[in-house]
């Protein structure tokens, strides 16, 4: 296994999330400042937008306008104008808060959510991934997960692939041409860690943040492979492959969760890998 060690790229922040790369920035989702966020690659951070409900997956339409999940009101906003307008109001839909999110070429965004109380945590419930229309029109595409995180899609846009936190492992599912998520299979077993925010590289390897026991970051491959690990020293939640050639890979840490604050010591830190991102996000 390959031994990785970053660099800060920048601190100060409290519970860094849902991390992308867009317009030459790295986007993000400072969860309990309520914030989303960007930062370029000289460190340079910039408040895009409030998001009450707390801000976490982060993706964009065709056209470039900028979609916001906010997790605790269960909702879809869309950034318009400087505003944020709801796209769809998701309360019926999630068993519990809503979380990570990837959208799709179509524009069709695809959330997960929670399942159950994490900070009164008994029992796992099982959750769902929603798919939300351009038009705003939302179903469940796919049920019974435990605890759907990050989600990538491949480059032919055919396959979602999506960490369940609580289920130790990486699912994949095909994409059907109405949306609907089918034919889900394991992609791979990862016994001993808890899968967070997720990222997909050139050859088909898949970034993998799990923040329990400081594992830090995973380059796993189908099947379960483990071929790199990038270490930290707090606990990694998220991470996105970026820069002018996809080749840094950014990694966002914060201290260890606790309900109450949802982290502190959030931080941004890089690392350069050889192979270069992929697919969405």
């Amino acid at each position: 296994m390959v031994i990785l060690t970053p660099t800060i790229l920048t601190d100060g922040l409290i519970f860094p999330e849902g991390p992308r790369w867009h317009d030459d920035k790295l986007w993000f989702s400072d969860m309990n400042a309520q914030q989303v966020m960007t930062v370029d690659l000289m460190g340079n951070v910039e408040t895009i937008a409030y998001v009450a409900g707390s801000p976490s997956g982060l993706g964009w339409l065709p056209d470039g306008r900028l979609l916001v999940v906010s997790m605790t009101d269960r909702r879809l906003l869309r950034f318009d104008d400087g505003k944020m307008t709801q796209v769809a109001d998701l309360f019926n839909l999630a068993t519990y808060h809503c979380n990570d999110m990837v959208v799709d070429g179509a524009g069709r965004a695809y959330i997960g959510n929670f399942g159950f109380d994490l900070g009164r945590f008994r029992e796992v419930v099982p959750a769902e991934i929603i798919m939300v229309a351009p038009d705003g029109k939302a179903m469940v595409a796919a049920r019974d997960l435990l605890f759907p995180n990050g989600m990538v899609i491949t480059p032919d846009g055919c396959t979602l692939i999506v960490a369940e936190t609580f289920g130790r492992r990486l699912t994949a599912f095909d994409i059907m041409p109405d949306g609907l998520l089918k034919n889900r299979r394991i992609w791979a077993e990862m016994d001993g860690y808890y899968p967070d925010g997720i990222c997909l590289d050139a050859e088909g390897g898949i970034w993998v943040a799990s923040p329990e026991n400081h594992a830090g970051v995973l380059r796993v491959l189908e099947g379960g492979t483990i071929s790199h690990r990038v270490k930290v020293e707090s606990d990694a939640y998220a991470c996105m492959l970026g820069g002018h050639d996809r080749q840094t890979l950014f990694v966002l840490t914060a201290g260890s969760f606790n309900p109450e604050n949802q982290g502190t010591g959030g931080r941004i830190e890089v690392v350069e890998v050889e192979c270069p991102g992929a697919g969405l996000p």
